[in-house]
């Protein structure tokens, strides 16, 4: 590239990563909005999760075709190929979670509009802001290149998973004890899988943030595996790790 070209690509890849994470912004603030309405019944939230959902959608039609014209009409080196793509992954998963909040938002708005007898949601609400962090961690770990926080992020996720089951556990026993709440309680799984699939999503980025630093592909390789990784140390042969 030519110095003028070169600055020309700089600043397109930077408005390029500005974008994502102010799309990342808006998600995060759906997951929380989407949750509260879920625990306090502001059912005002919803429509803000559905404006903020049209926002995220906006932006990821113009981030796409920012990285698509990056890449074709630069060819750009290894570093920042490797930095299009990551963003060009992470921009799905990213969508994905916003999709899975406005269905949270949605769904308790249901639950409040039927005065659903449900029970009390402090676990969701803990399970909400345990994605809604690890989604924020994520994004640091991006702006940073920071692959330490990235496999926390990854670690987190067993913890998410965890939550998810003892709620299962949770809503199905309050539907054995009362039949009554057997509608309610299918949707808080609902919300519950939601919230569960957010955390999926956010360990994706986190992954992808190892794979953009270091060139490693840690997926499906065990979260101890991963943080060695992250380390800079070696990885044990498969099947040697523990995700313990």
């Amino acid at each position: 590239m030519t110095e003028h070209t070169n600055k020309q690509f700089n600043a397109d890849l930077e408005t390029a990563r500005s974008l994502f994470f102010q799309m990342g912004g808006l998600v995060e603030s759906m997951i929380r909005d989407s949750i509260e309405v879920l625990a306090s019944g502001n059912l005002d939230l919803v429509e803000r999760v559905r404006d903020y959902e049209k926002m995220v959608n906006s932006l990821e039609v113009e981030i796409d075709e920012r990285v698509n014209l990056l890449i074709a009409r630069n060819q750009p080196a290894a570093g920042d190929l490797r930095l299009l793509m990551s963003v060009s992954k992470m921009l799905t998963d990213m969508e994905r979670c916003g999709d899975e909040a406005e269905k949270i938002a949605k769904t308790s708005r249901r639950l409040y509009e039927a005065n659903a007898r449900f029970e009390p949601v402090v676990q969701l609400r803990h399970m909400g802001n345990f994605v809604a962090d690890m989604l924020r961690q994520a994004l640091d770990a991006l702006a940073r290149r920071d692959t330490v926080l990235a496999a926390q992020v990854v670690r987190t996720d067993k913890e998410v998973d965890k939550e998810w089951k003892a709620t299962l556990r949770q809503v199905v026993t309050y539907m054995i004890e009362d039949p009554r709440t057997i509608s309610s309680s299918i949707e808080l799984v609902f919300i519950a899988r939601a919230l569960e699939r957010i955390g999926d999503h956010a360990k994706n980025m986190a992954e992808r943030v190892i794979y953009l630093v270091s060139g490693d592909d840690v997926r499906h390789t065990g979260v101890k595996n991963t943080e060695r990784v992250a380390r800079g140390e070696e990885p044990v042969p498969e099947g040697e790790d523990s995700d313990a």
